[in-house]
């Protein structure tokens, strides 16, 4: 096993992918915010299957945050990531700090937003400029580390089609992966967030599951319409006691994350469909959880 290079610094992060690219060796990337899980590490592995070199960023980023979001508190536990990351044989770890990645400050003249269903429905509904952010540190983080391929987990799947959209709209040479969603052994879909839940909180957080594989087994085998998801999953979910809000909770375009309820199961048979919630659960300590399906309609 190779030492695990750390770096800090933007222009030493440039430097070292540069000489790997002089060597011809192709460069993975797994951007990250840290409080890594068996979700993280199956994207490292793919990393590491498919690339010569393997670069993992921890990056809390300040600009995904909304006013009142959890940005101070998101858990930051980097000892566990380092021991995490050499035990996957990762080759660098980029860690730069806010100011040497923003050096006019946080509010940064210069953004990324990406238009378009994907970036304005589902969560961006909710979250208005998390998106924006999103976009504006990946496509920085693409522009240091310069990877031939870059990857990311489904249950973060609108996160995916921006990056996705922003990479061919701006024909940046990267080429998306998106790995399955990492579930603990009782469906609940692995989130740095799951720190958070209470006992309480976790049976509920489980319902979100629990609706979309109500929805799969009804929608693969032909036994309800798509106008009848949201409620199914309106009902699952809002059984829970500690649920505070449902976002959203439907049926949507896989491609254009467009809202697709009102239509007939028939146009979309033999094909795939996105069923999705955000919610937020508890009070006093809220936490807003998502997670997504991809259905193939029978």
């Amino acid at each position: 096993m190779g030492r695990m290079e750390t770096i800090r610094e933007i222009s030493v992060m440039r430097g070292t992918s540069l000489n790997y690219l002089l060597k011809n060796k192709t460069i993975g990337f797994v951007p990250t915010m840290g409080a890594l899980h068996e979700g993280h590490l199956s994207l490292i592995k793919r990393c590491r299957q498919d690339n010569d070199v393997t670069v993992v960023s921890i990056f809390v980023n300040p600009m995904q945050f909304e006013p009142g979001e959890d940005f101070d508190k998101y858990p930051r536990t980097y000892a566990n990531d380092k021991q995490l990351m050499e035990d996957a044989s990762v080759d660098v770890v980029l860690l730069p700090d806010a100011e040497n990645f923003y050096p006019g400050g946080f509010s940064v003249n210069t953004t990324v937003e990406v238009g378009g269903g994907v970036g304005e429905n589902l969560c961006a509904k909710f979250r208005p400029g998390h998106f924006k952010g999103v976009a504006t540190v990946v496509a920085k983080f693409f522009n240091i580390v310069r990877p031939a391929k870059a990857y990311f987990g489904q249950k973060d799947y609108q996160q995916s089609l921006v990056i996705r959209k922003m990479v061919r709209d701006l024909n940046m040479d990267v080429n998306i992966v998106v790995c399955p969603t990492v579930r603990e052994k009782d469906g609940l879909a692995m989130s740095s967030r799951n720190v958070f839940l209470s006992a309480e909180q976790r049976k509920d957080a489980l319902l979100i599951y629990r609706a979309l594989k109500a929805v799969e087994e009804n929608l693969t085998m032909s036994r309800m319409e798509l106008s009848d998801v949201p409620k199914l999953m309106s009902s699952v979910i809002g059984s829970g006691k500690v649920v505070s809000e449902i976002q959203y909770a439907s049926v949507y375009d896989p491609d254009t994350l467009a809202d697709i309820s009102a239509e007939p199961a028939s146009k979309y048979a033999g094909r795939a469909v996105l069923a999705a919630a955000a919610i937020k659960i508890g009070s006093e300590k809220e936490v807003r959880l998502i997670d997504n399906m991809l259905i193939n309609v029978g």
